[in-house]
């Protein structure tokens, strides 16, 4: 899991990859756990929580571009 602080100073694009890498990860989690392959809870929460992260942070850019 990652801070909040780990993604200041990250520019649009940076944080658009990121978040691009993450929801492949949280796909492929999601396909191992409906293979029944065992996953960890853990893993997927922080998985998620992270995106949040970078689409909260990415809101912020945009809002700080338009005013």
């Amino acid at each position: 899991m990652t801070e909040m602080k780990q993604y200041d100073g990250k520019s649009e694009q940076e944080l658009n990859t990121q978040l691009i890498e993450l929801r492949k990860k949280q796909f492929g989690l999601r396909m191992q756990q409906g293979s029944g392959q065992p996953v960890k809870p853990s893993e997927i929460r922080s998985t998620r929580k992270d995106i949040a992260r970078i689409k909260t942070k990415l809101s912020m850019l945009r809002s700080e571009v338009t005013n």
